[in-house]
């Protein structure tokens, strides 16, 4: 009787690793469309909400660049990518994403969770042409655009 019980449960744990490196994105075209014109459209689970908040709020000047949207219906899209991201930010798997000072972190690859994942790779790996900076997920992660984080999709270029 237990161990009937206990198999369901046991699938399911035994299954979780596989599922820790999935970081689907969910479907929103004007995210992807706006977002991934630029880089990865990165999954809205690797930021809390007030991140992500700031980080849209501050387009006009992300991290050296003008990114706002075009003109014309821009402040409607603007709040409904924000609302996306909000609506899907993480939390539990990232961790809180804000600095000592509880200013909200606006990098990824500034977050504890980023830092654990990626601790084994050397700085020099990061100034590689191929690669060019830890925000460029999709040099080393093959499947990324698919929400494929898992290491055996992992390719570092030399």
């Amino acid at each position: 009787m237990k161990l009937r019980n206990t198999l369901p449960a046991l699938l399911v744990v035994l299954t979780l690793p596989a599922q820790a490196d999935r970081l689907p994105l969910p479907a929103n075209p004007a995210y992807v469309e706006e977002c991934g014109a630029c880089h990865l459209a990165y999954p809205p689970q690797l930021l809390d909400a007030h991140s992500w908040l700031h980080v849209v709020n501050g387009l006009d000047r992300h991290f050296g660049s003008d990114a706002s949207l075009d003109a014309g219906n821009n402040n409607a899209r603007r709040a409904a990518i924000a609302d996306f991201l909000g609506r899907n930010a993480g939390g539990r798997k990232t961790g809180v994403t804000a600095d000592a000072k509880g200013q909200p972190l606006l990098r990824i690859s500034e977050t504890a969770w980023f830092r654990r994942e990626h601790r084994e790779v050397e700085p020099a790996v990061w100034k590689r042409p191929a690669i060019k900076s830890p925000a460029n997920c999709a040099a080393c992660h093959t499947r990324a655009a698919d929400g494929d984080y898992s290491e055996r999709s992992i390719t570092i270029p030399k």
